[in-house]
């Protein structure tokens, strides 16, 4: 077989040409770093890492929706603390508002710090994110939510509840909207409620209610009446379901209901038990004010004020006990953002070591490829040398 010179000078340029390709390629993943410059140097490799990579993203927009959420979530923590204290030194004024030897003058000064107080919550209840946005107007959160006045509160939030992916399959709730927190609380012990007849004209004054037996009580609406030293209980339709002689101190028990009147009631004078309804706090906190801004001479003036700081009292450690369980609700889902933060961190790290094997040059091994390559274009550069002089003209003389 014939091998013509142009085969060979052919034959050495393809040899040494694909050698410095291959040298241009190893130079270039040493200084990129990475492996794969585009789809063609490795098409299944390359789809590998483009999925690999967009999970990668997506658990980083996880951790920025974990990080808005963690934010908002300590914020209102943080205020219905501040709620919580507020409401304790309303409890304690309020205690103090209820010292017998109290004159109207003290009242009223206590009456100006329960104000003061009171303006607090409402500030506390249109916090801020930082970002312009309310944290307890829902979604309805672009201006304060709530406002407080004459007529009494008002939300200019809504009820909708928001929430945000923080994981795979694991979202958490944003914060509560506040008709949730500072609106609906129930009154009284939170099952019933006793409350005195704004008509009565004696010196009867609550001193306790409890619920005994919570299996008997119906739901329904009672009236404790006096007369003649004594008591009847009466049902909405005025049938008697319990009735005794009146002892000031003694417990006075019915439907698995007890209250205890201090006291000398006048004929007629009327408690009324019925299921406890919602109220918000602002309003708790305005009647104990509008109690100790009344004036106290008489003895019925001064039970129906006493009365009335007992319900404010009893209302008030309800609101207490609500704004702990929404702050318990806000720990929970804090928890529950912490466990999907560890989660992501772990899924993100083998997401990551993935993605740079399948990416990333192994140094080591382009290295030697690199001399191997380098080698081999020296050896194709020499034996070309050799080869194309190979001619019987350089032997002619």
């Amino acid at each position: 077989m014939r091998v013509s010179t142009t085969s060979l000078f052919q034959q050495a340029l393809l040899g040494m040409g694909d050698r410095t390709s291959n040298l241009a390629r190893i130079q270039q993943q040493l200084a990129t770093g990475l492996r794969m410059s585009s789809a063609a140097s490795d098409p299944v490799g390359w789809s590998t890492a483009v999925a690999v990579d967009r999970a990668v993203a997506e658990l980083e927009q996880f951790g920025g929706n974990a990080t808005i959420l963690r934010n908002r979530l300590e914020l209102a923590d943080a205020s219905l603390d501040q709620v919580g204290d507020r409401l304790s030194r309303v409890r304690e004024l309020s205690l103090q508002a209820a010292n017998g030897t109290y004159t109207d003058d003290q009242r009223r000064a206590i009456a100006l710090e329960l104000r003061q107080q009171l303006r607090a919550v409402v500030d506390s209840a249109n916090t801020s994110d930082g970002t312009g946005r309310y944290l307890f107007g829902g979604s309805a959160d672009a201006v304060p939510p709530f406002a407080f006045g004459i007529s009494g509160a008002s939300y200019a939030g809504d009820q909708n509840r928001r929430s945000l992916e923080v994981a795979p399959e694991t979202a958490v709730e944003d914060v509560d909207p506040g008709s949730e927190i500072f609106l609906r609380i129930r009154t009284g012990d939170g099952t019933f409620v006793v409350r005195q007849d704004p008509a009565n004209a004696g010196a009867a004054t609550l001193r306790a209610t409890a619920m005994v037996d919570p299996s008997a009580w119906d739901g329904g609406d009672y009236r404790v009446v006096f007369n003649a030293g004594n008591y009847q209980v009466l049902d909405a339709a005025n049938a008697v379901v319990g009735a005794g002689a009146f002892v000031a101190g003694e417990p006075i028990e019915f439907r698995g209901v007890r209250i205890i009147v201090d006291g000398a009631p006048a004929n007629g004078d009327t408690f009324a038990v019925s299921p406890a309804p919602t109220q918000d706090v602002f309003s708790t906190i305005q009647n104990l004010i509008d109690a100790l801004e009344t004036p106290a001479v008489t003895p019925s003036q001064r039970a129906t004020q006493r009365n009335a700081i007992y319900a404010g009292i009893e209302d008030l450690t309800r609101a207490q006990e609500h704004i702990i369980d929404r702050r318990a609700g806000f720990g929970a889902r804090l928890n529950t953002i912490e466990q999907a933060d560890a989660g992501r961190e772990a899924n993100g790290v083998l997401l990551k070591t993935t993605l740079s094997e399948l990416r990333d040059v192994d140094y080591a091994q382009a290295i030697s490829q690199l001399n191997l390559e380098m080698t081999a274009l020296q050896a194709a550069q020499q034996s070309f040398v050799r080869i194309q002089n190979l001619s019987l003209f350089n032997y002619l003389g």
